[in-house]
Parts: structure tokens; C-alpha cells; sequence
């Protein structure tokens, strides 16, 4: 899956949690999300020198919120596990470290209970 068609997908599926999402979807969307903070943090710092007090990268979290849960949510479809392992990043650092190890693994092979393989149907939507 290429960076545009993650984007798009989970901007498609900006708040379904059901189905499942390849390693390449969370991944090239979270990067579109780091590369738009880092855009937005350059834009308050140097061009408007605070003027808006944070406010822009404060909407751009808001907005990328629901996206970033669904498609993690979808991730973690992909290894058969249900969204609610979503929770292990609320413990300070090893659920993160354990959420980051589990995004990075493969999914299941062959349909699971939450959907067919993404990876074994080309056109995945």
C-alpha cells in the first residue's frame, strides 16, 4: 500500500474500527500525522511566531484523533486481537513499548474473525 492510499483508506474509514489494516496503512498514516505536526509546530514557530498559541497543532491533533484510533483499532484486527488492547497506551511507557512491538508484527494469515486477509485481496477497501 502506497503513502496516498493509507492516507485516503483511513481517511475513508475516518471513524471504522471494523475490518482489518495492513502494517503499511498505520504506518505511511502515522507518518502523514507526524510530518503534518511537524508542518503545522514550523508554521506557529516561524511564521506566525505564536500568534495562535498553540491552537493549529492542538486542532490537527483533535482531527487526526478518531483516524489514528480506528486504523490502530484495525491493526490490531489484523492480529486477531480485539481494539480494546488499544488501552495498553494508556500505561506509561510499556504499553506503548508493547503497543509499538504487537503494530509491528504480522497479521494473521487467511481471514480471521474480524474480516479476510488484506494483504491475500488485492483490491482491499
Amino acid at each position: 500500500m502506497s503513502f496516498t492510499e493509507a492516507v485516503k483508506t483511513c481517511f475513508e474509514k475516518y471513524a471504522v474500527i471494523s475490518g482489518r489494516a495492513r502494517r503499511s496503512e498505520l504506518w505511511w498514516f502515522g507518518l502523514f500525522t507526524w510530518g503534518g505536526s511537524f508542518l503545522i509546530s514550523f508554521v506557529e514557530g516561524a511564521v506566525l511566531q505564536g500568534l495562535t498559541w498553540g491552537l493549529l497543532g492542538a486542532l490537527w491533533s483533535l482531527a487526526m484523533l478518531v483516524p489514528s484510533i480506528c486504523v490502530g483499532g484495525r491493526r490490531l484486527h489484523d492480529r486477531d486481537m480485539s481494539a480494546w488492547w488499544l488501552l495498553l497506551g494508556l500505561i506509561p511507557v510499556l504499553g506503548s513499548l508493547a503497543l509499538l512491538i504487537i503494530f509491528c508484527l504480522r497479521g494473521t494469515d487467511g481471514p480471521n474473525r474480524f474480516g479476510p486477509d488484506p494483504l491475500a485481496t488485492p483490491a482491499y477497501r
